[in-house]
């Protein structure tokens, strides 16, 4: 008889796997869609106010023969996710996941596979701007593939950066600077994260090093930009987590290459593909550019790392055995 599905709290999740593991598990999943054994539905997201939106992502992975959705809504920086986990062999619903700490650590996993790949190997300084809820998970990324020396830390309201520049330090040994001003933030820095809910591109190509790597993860819905134009100039390799999201989804890619028939999308490559080819960073190279906006993929691969440890080590909560009934017609 099949299993009861099964509900798998914030908890649960942060008890079992941690940010090196969910990199590790995007690195071992994420090539199965280059090799056809796993497809991304294309995000789909509904703003309800000026700044908040409704998403859904979804995948299925062949190779696990399990598919699944991601959803949440966003209202004033709050939210509470969830991740719903299928059979692709009988299409029984296997468990439901609080995804709010998986969330973060898929998003900064992601930064963090971005980061190895594209990063100069002996980089161990980084800027980040952005002091959000996403912020500490991605410095905390980077560092687990570079090992940082010292940070810089940047966002408009000073009483949100120096509780983050504390917090990191409480975190982290290294050396962490409040800077005032993007310049400060960014000059020297081979490392370079953005991770923020701007509205209007703020990002020049001249705040950027040369041989420095950037990490686009905030802006996650069309109506937020975070870099300018003349970036992509400069850019010696730019790879992405989805094309077909970043094509239709990303302010600043749609208006570079103008509509999906522009041949320059051939240029762009996929974080997959960077895996499955061993593709890394040119030892000449000026500027290379990682944007990610989230994809079912990255969000199932560590779902399913978390249900199968679940299920080994009798985690979660049974839910009521689904009766199926005839409706009500009269």
């Amino acid at each position: 008889m099949a299993e009861s599905p099964i509900w798998i709290t914030e908890a649960d999740v942060t008890s079992m796997v941690s940010l090196p593991d969910a990199i590790d598990a995007l690195e071992r999943v994420l090539p199965l869609e280059s090799q056809g054994k796993a497809q991304n539905m294309p995000k789909g997201h509904l703003m309800v106010a000026d700044n908040d939106a409704m998403h859904v992502l979804g995948c299925s992975v062949g190779g696990e023969n399990i598919c699944g959705f991601k959803n949440w809504i966003n209202v004033r920086g709050k939210s509470e996710t969830i991740v719903e986990l299928f059979s692709m062999e009988d299409g029984a619903n296997l468990a439901v996941i609080e995804a709010t700490a998986l969330g973060q650590m898929r998003t900064a996993a992601m930064t963090g596979v971005g980061t190895k790949r594209l990063a100069p190997a002996d980089a161990d300084e980084m800027g980040i701007i952005g002091s959000g809820k996403q912020a500490l998970p991605q410095v905390a990324a980077c560092h687990a593939v570079r090992p940082l020396r010292k940070l810089r830390v940047y966002s408009r309201n000073p009483e949100n950066r120096n509780h983050f520049v504390h917090t990191v330090r409480s975190e982290f040994d290294f050396e962490v600077i409040s800077c005032e001003t993007l310049e400060e933030t960014t000059s020297g820095m081979p490392i370079v994260t953005v991770v923020t809910n701007s509205t209007v591109p703020f990002l020049r190509a001249d705040l950027m090093e040369k041989g420095s790597h950037l990490n686009a993860m905030g802006a996650i819905v069309p109506a937020r930009i975070e870099f300018t134009d003349d970036l992509f100039d400069r850019a010696d390799i730019v790879a992405v987590d989805n094309l077909q999201t970043i094509q239709h989804m990303s302010a600043e890619f749609i208006a570079h290459f103008n509509g999906d028939e522009d041949p320059g999308w051939d240029t762009i490559q996929t974080i997959s593909e960077l895996i499955r080819d061993e593709i890394t960073r040119p030892p000449d190279a000026d500027i290379t550019l990682f944007k990610a906006m989230g994809m079912g993929l990255s969000d199932l691969s560590l779902a399913i790392d978390i249900y199968r440890r679940a299920r080994a080590e009798g985690r979660g909560y049974p839910l009521p055995k689904r009766n199926k009934t005839p409706p009500r017609l009269q």
